[in-house]
């Protein structure tokens, strides 16, 4: 038997491809944090030694979400002045907010926050555009968590930046310092 980390059996998978397909008593096998094999479950139950096994009879098992468009920090300012028009809220109320709260610290509170809630509903990687891009890198990367981080440029000053050309000086830095890392 070949050794795996994980073997997880479920009534139906629902793989990412072919299109439309839904595997009934389907198991997929995990080596090294990466799918190994998607069969079926009476195979894999035969080929595979799993240190940890999952046995989900009842459930579906479906690929990871992706969230395409968040500002994960913003978690921490949930409630806050709801069912506004969008200039109103922001001009009004989550500018004034973001200029006194918004900090490295918030931001990564904030996006852990947002991690712990879309692993919680399975998104499993996410785009991120927000003030001190560079702890959101940090805080996916200690979480495991995929994350695709933005560059952000505005035509006003923030604690973060306070020039346009600023803003694009520090995006392009943290690109390069993360593709290099």
């Amino acid at each position: 038997m070949e050794s795996i980390d994980t073997l997880i059996s479920a009534r139906w998978v629902i793989p990412v491809e072919p299109d439309d397909t839904v595997l009934n008593h389907h198991s997929v096998a995990i080596r090294d944090s990466k799918i190994a094999a998607v069969l079926p479950t009476v195979e894999a139950t035969q080929k595979y030694q799993a240190r940890d096994t999952v046995v989900l009879p009842d459930h579906a098992l479906v690929p990871g979400l992706v969230n395409a468009h968040t500002h994960a920090a913003m978690s921490l300012f949930r409630g806050l002045a709801d069912d506004l028009s969008l200039m109103d809220w922001l001009e009004n109320h989550i500018w004034p907010a973001e200029a006194k709260w918004v900090s490295d610290e918030f931001v990564r509170d904030g996006t852990r926050l947002a991690i712990a809630e879309m692993l919680k509903s399975g998104t499993t990687c996410f785009n991120d555009m927000y003030f001190f891009p560079e702890d959101t890198a940090r805080v996916c990367t200690d979480a495991g968590m995929r994350a695709a981080i933005g560059l952000i440029v505005v035509d006003f000053p923030t604690i973060w930046a306070q020039t346009p050309e600023e803003y694009l000086h520090k995006g392009l830095q943290l690109h390069d310092d993360l593709r290099n890392s």
